[in-house]
């Protein structure tokens, strides 16, 4: 696969890393910009790119419309577009319209996940090769996981909500090959495990687990010395299964009720910040069987209150960086799990927090902001920030990298941020 494409969320490792170096440090809406094209609605979802196309999911809010544009990588132009309509109501937050989830593509089809309207797989020409039904999807905050792709399966974490389950499709025909269900957390587990009021404090209501609990987790596929492994978190923990069958191989405790982002690996290790009541991070060697949590987890650590993350985190140098939702970018040691550095970007933009995933290309580490600023700091124990660069744009989803060039798709606009320029 060439080093020019982008092929699913985060890349074709599925971690934020990019094998380019040679990407643009300075940027804005004037200087070393390819081109933009105009969106219909707002979005979260990443941009994908194979050779000569980009493709994005986009739903149209006032058109009940969920759908994939596909664009011309060299100039922006619109080459096709595909939707379906749903009018049936499926609850969200705010922050978080339809088609949130990324596309993934082998460079012979593209396929996506509409929540309640179905998983969908296009060819390049925007023609429809199949579509399943996997049933409502229902809850409070809506649907983020996006589709992964592992040799002949799409693998999917279909949740949250009382239906979730994680489902491995024939990636040509659309058919089940195996699927596990997700079980419900335990009736015994109450808010005040993880840093909620007390449900015997008088007048004060308990927030049901349903409406916060979840996973939002896109699944991961890990290369062990044992073989392949999906690497999924769930609420409450940390699994791994076998890719090919779904057999559950491993689990591993501390995760919190609520994944709001999704695992990452890197240098022989599973990371994971999970963000609710309780924040912590953990990191563990993949592998093993049955109970992992006292032989391969090396370390748990809880994180302030106002230390959640929406957006991943990621691996590199020897180092752990998270952005969090107040704007504050964290770095963490790897193998000890000890805070080496905290420092709030200095936003150009009126809105500082961020529900975006880190990206690293060389030694460089790209951040961004929901105002659509990017700042480029150095990948290391040192907080070096390198610049700071804003389009004015409000901004949720993640950074996407490919011949060089930057995708950065906002509420308005897919930008495409090159050396080049136009």
């Amino acid at each position: 696969m060439s080093a020019a494409n982008w092929p699913a969320w985060r890349g074709s490792g599925g971690n934020g890393i990019a094998t380019e170096t040679e990407l643009p440090l300075h940027w804005n809406t004037n200087e070393n910009i390819r081109w933009t094209s105009p969106l219909p609605d707002r979005g979260n979802s990443t941009p994908i790119i194979w050779d000569g196309k980009v493709f994005v999911t986009q739903a149209v809010e006032s058109e009940n419309r969920r759908g994939l544009i596909c664009f011309d990588r060299n100039n922006g132009l619109v080459l096709w577009q595909f939707g379906v309509i749903w009018t049936n109501k499926e609850p969200t937050h705010p922050d978080n319209p339809g088609c949130t989830p990324s596309p993934v593509t082998d460079g012979e089809r593209v396929i996506s996940w509409f929540g309640s309207a179905g998983v969908f797989s296009l060819d390049f020409q925007g023609r429809e090769l199949w579509r399943r039904d996997l049933g409502s999807q229902k809850h409070q905050w809506g649907y983020a996981s996006s589709p992964v792709l592992y040799r002949d399966l799409c693998l999917l974490n279909f949740g949250p909500g009382e239906r979730s389950f994680v489902i491995a499709l024939n990636k040509r025909t659309g058919k089940t090959v195996w699927r596990y269900e997700i079980p419900p957390i335990p009736a015994t587990v109450r808010a005040e495990q993880f840093g909620g009021p007390s449900s015997a404090s008088p007048g004060v209501k308990m927030t049901p687990l349903s409406e916060i609990a979840g996973s939002w987790d896109t699944p991961l596929i890990v290369h062990t010395p044992d073989g392949d492994e999906l690497v999924l978190a769930l609420p409450l923990r940390l699994m791994g299964f076998a890719p090919r069958t779904g057999e559950q191989l491993w689990s591993c405790d501390g995760p919190n009720i609520g994944i709001y982002n999704s695992t990452f690996s890197g240098d022989g290790l599973v990371a994971l910040t999970a963000s609710g009541f309780r924040n912590t991070l953990l990191a563990l060697h993949p592998g093993g069987r049955g109970d992992v949590t006292a032989s391969h987890r090396l370390w748990l650590k809880a994180l302030a209150n106002s230390e959640g993350c929406v957006g991943s985190g990621v691996l590199a140098g020897g180092y752990i960086f998270l952005l969090n939702t107040t704007g504050v970018a964290e770095c963490f040691d790897e193998r000890t799990g000890a805070r080496v550095w905290s420092e709030r970007l200095p936003a150009k933009g009126a809105r500082s927090s961020s529900f975006s995933s880190p990206l690293v290309a060389g030694d460089r580490l790209y951040l961004a902001n929901r105002s659509g600023d990017v700042f480029v700091l150095r990948v290391g124990p040192k907080y070096e920030l390198l610049a700071v660069n804003s389009i004015g744009e409000p901004m949720i989803a993640s950074l996407a990298v490919a011949g060089g060039d930057i995708f950065i798709r906002t509420d308005k606009h897919l930008w495409c941020v090159s050396l080049h320029g136009r």
